[in-house]
């Protein structure tokens, strides 16, 4: 399946419009993955980070309390880890920390993913356009958005780490902190 879904979004001349078009059909289906190891196993084994970067946007868009429609950028998942709650509840039953923990997990795949495809890899260019594009050595175009400060970084964390505090309590179990640290 992951390897079928990465060749569909490459056949495309635009693999982020190919990207768009799959994530939008398969999301509702995510929603309806009742254990989050299930979850955890579709995202972590996608082969095209473009795809999985596009699920996770649509799944933090789900959760979001206020919309946006910039688009993909650091300042996006800045924009993620101050405004979206946790995770909808899927149909197992968790603990509010599991629920938070895996928004974090879920938070850094996205950060990891979305490093991946602009910064390294062209992926949203096609692929004859990239192969063009790695033996001139060019250089991927940063976004605008994606200058972003260590100020801007620790002012968002800082009011995540509050609102998880509000809901979870203090100390937070080890888990939840070790995400944290990856997470910044």
């Amino acid at each position: 399946l992951q390897r079928m879904l990465s060749i569909a979004v490459e056949v495309d001349r635009s693999p982020t419009c190919s990207s768009r078009k799959i994530a939008d059909d398969i999301f509702p289906f995510i929603l309806n993955i009742p254990l989050r190891s299930q979850r955890e196993a579709l995202l972590n084994t996608m082969e095209s980070q473009l795809l999985r970067c596009r699920l996770l946007e649509l799944l933090f868009q789900h959760s979001c309390d206020v919309p946006t429609t910039s688009c993909m950028s650091l300042d996006k998942i800045l924009f993620f880890l101050s405004h979206s709650s946790v995770l909808p509840q899927f149909q197992d039953e968790t603990a509010t920390w599991q629920r938070w923990d895996e928004m974090l997990q879920y938070l850094s795949l996205l950060l990891m993913s979305y490093q991946t495809f602009p910064l390294a890899e062209h992926l949203r260019s096609s692929l004859s356009d990239r192969m063009d594009l790695i033996v001139q050595k060019a250089k991927p175009r940063l976004q605008d958005s994606d200058d972003i400060s260590r100020l801007d970084i620790q002012l968002k964390m800082n009011d995540f780490i509050s609102r998880m505090q509000e809901a979870l309590g203090q100390p937070f179990p080890p888990q939840i902190q070790d995400k944290l640290f990856m997470l910044q």
